[in-house]
């Protein structure tokens, strides 16, 4: 399977943020079709994928909740902490990020908040690459290079998975920018035709 369907189209942003669920990520416990360790392998990635950006957070002071979301997040992994502890430490990333407007260390926290936040829900997970991709887009960094290693990271067992994921992710934005376009166009085209149909009645 081509590692292709990992990369942005050329010339737009990186979009963060779980988006619609996808039920294969659903856990075994909760009637899903997810076993437990490729749950937890799934966080154990999003984790290492935040980390790479966390440092951004501490170079602009955001504090420490970024970087102990993603220790919980690996403990979780370990079976060491309960689903409870990884849903508060999302929260305080998620509020670390509120309080800086550097686009790096916001999205890097959020990355993180992401990564732990898997253990409730695994989809989680791609938010958490997704924000580390945006983390390293905003500093002017190479994507590239950087979807390149978390491509090497991604665990075999859940490696379909990923890319089926983002590769429907992908497809949803791209529908809905058409639908977008589509719209914008019809409604261009109705006002021209007002326009036309009050100049006729002025002369």
């Amino acid at each position: 399977m081509s590692k292709a369907v990992l990369r942005k189209p050329r010339g737009t942003k990186i979009a963060g943020g779980a988006g619609m669920r996808d039920k294969r990520f659903v856990a075994e416990h909760r009637g899903g079709p997810l076993k437990k360790q490729q749950h937890r392998l799934l966080a154990i990635w999003a984790a290492a994928c935040a980390e790479r950006v966390v440092g951004f957070c501490v170079d602009r002071d955001v504090g420490a909740a970024p970087l102990h979301a993603i220790t919980v997040a690996r403990a979780w992994a370990r079976g060491e902490v309960p689903v409870g502890d990884c849903q508060k430490a999302a929260l305080e990333a998620h509020g670390a990020a509120r309080t800086t407007s550097d686009a790096a260390a916001k999205a890097a926290a959020r990355a993180a908040a992401h990564a732990v936040a898997t253990a409730h829900f695994a989809d989680h997970s791609l938010g958490a690459v997704l924000y580390a991709l945006k983390a390293i887009e905003a500093t002017g960094g190479s994507v590239k290079s950087e979807q390149d290693w978390q491509e090497r990271k991604v665990p075999k067992s859940v490696r379909e998975l990923v890319v089926t994921a983002i590769e429907r992710r992908a497809g949803m934005k791209s529908s809905k920018r058409t639908r977008a376009t589509a719209g914008n166009t019809r409604s261009s085209g109705k006002r021209r035709a007002s326009k036309r149909k009050v100049v006729r009645r002025s002369r």
